[in-house]
């Protein structure tokens, strides 16, 4: 199996270009398929997380059990971020040769603060220093929040590595790189180090052409059906161009994969693509060329079309499209942030489930 990924779409764009793909999970078994192709990097959410705890529950709630049993004072709160930091540690251990092999730009393993923090900057902050203290390539992802992109300036200037996330606009990706830059100045200017650190600003694309599907039903929106899949592509393009051209050293990540075009359009750019396990197979297994196409304009009849139906596509692509104070407000990181709050909660459901078992079901 690895000759064959070694040859396959996504090993193809790896080697012969400058875009990274990164497996958008921390399941074992979906990252070692992932690194077999030569993927570089993992994430993970509550969705995600608590994914890889219904893959298999018996083995998770087995862990709750034994964390709460040697630690009888945590609360499942307490036992939940153990799970998830034992998660992250087994995903970055696999990742640790790509670290050490790109000087810890590559081969990193995202840790999410937690999500009811998006409004708290001092808790934001000290978990995120935390995460990064548990692995040497943890990146800790940061919401793009009117408090977030404050955080993702100090964590860095304190030497943490940020993902930015919920993230889906040019505004928001542009505010968190320039919160970044910052914070590499202010390190530089102290003679701290830099070099080693491997900043990324995730723009979920996926979840924003979602929103404008919602968009089309909730308001009634006749739209032309084939500019839809664009609206994503179009946002990070015009985001990554900024970077280019202002020097912004955190390279941009898209995320949230619907279709083919969520890779096949980024590739040949200084970014990276994270992708679930599923998406990856498909791709391996389709007949996608894979040609640098990240310079190629999205047509400007599918800009129009967007920016004439949906004000919101408005508010993704202009660059001033939404002011800092608007990020929390924007639909789609209200609907993300909902999705990873809810997420949340069902992880510290199981745990509660696994430490205080229902005794009306019979044990199996």
């Amino acid at each position: 199996m690895t000759e064959t990924l070694a040859a396959s779409p996504l090993a193809r764009t790896i080697a012969d270009t400058p875009t990274d793909i990164w497996n958008d999970s921390c399941a074992v078994d979906e990252l070692e398929y992932a690194i077999a192709f030569g993927a570089v990097g993992a994430t993970a959410n509550p969705t995600i997380v608590h994914d890889v705890w219904k893959k298999d529950p018996g083995h998770w709630r087995r862990r709750a059990q034994a964390i709460a049993d040697t630690d009888r004072g945590l609360t499942e709160v307490e036992i939940a971020w153990r799970i998830v930091e034992e998660m992250s540690l087994t995903g970055a251990k696999l990742l640790e040769p790509a670290f050490v092999r790109n000087g810890g730009r590559k081969g990193r393993l995202s840790m999410q603060t937690n999500p009811t923090f998006w409004r708290s900057p001092g808790r934001m902050l000290d978990q995120g220093v935390h995460f990064a203290s548990i692995a040497p390539n943890v990146i800790v992802k940061f919401p793009a929040t009117s408090v977030g992109i404050g955080v993702m300036e100090e964590a860095t200037y304190q030497g943490v590595s940020v993902n930015c996330t919920v993230s889906f606009s040019v505004a928001q990706a542009v505010a968190a790189a320039e919160a970044v830059e910052r914070g590499l100045r202010r390190r530089e200017a102290e003679g701290l180090r830099v070099d080693d650190m491997g900043p990324v600003i995730t723009i979920m694309m996926g979840r924003l052409e979602d929103w404008l599907r919602t968009l089309t039903e909730r308001d009634g929106i006749v739209c032309d059906p084939d500019a839809l899949p664009w609206s994503g592509i179009a946002v990070f393009k015009r985001a990554y161009a900024i970077f280019q051209e202002r020097g912004l050293r955190a390279r941009p990540l898209g995320a949230a994969i619907r279709h083919h075009l969520h890779w096949s359009e980024l590739i040949g750019g200084e970014c990276i693509v994270t992708l679930p396990s599923t998406w990856q197979k498909r791709f391996n297994a389709s007949a996608i060329e894979v040609r640098p196409r990240i310079d190629n304009p999205v047509d400007p009849r599918i800009i129009d079309e967007l920016l004439a139906r949906f004000g919101d596509f408005a508010h993704a692509y202009e660059p001033d499209g939404l002011a800092i104070e608007e990020f929390d407000t924007f639909g789609p990181t209200v609907r993300t942030l909902r999705a990873f709050i809810g997420s949340y909660h069902d992880l510290l459901h199981a745990v509660s489930d696994a430490v205080l078992p229902n005794p009306d079901v019979r044990a199996p």
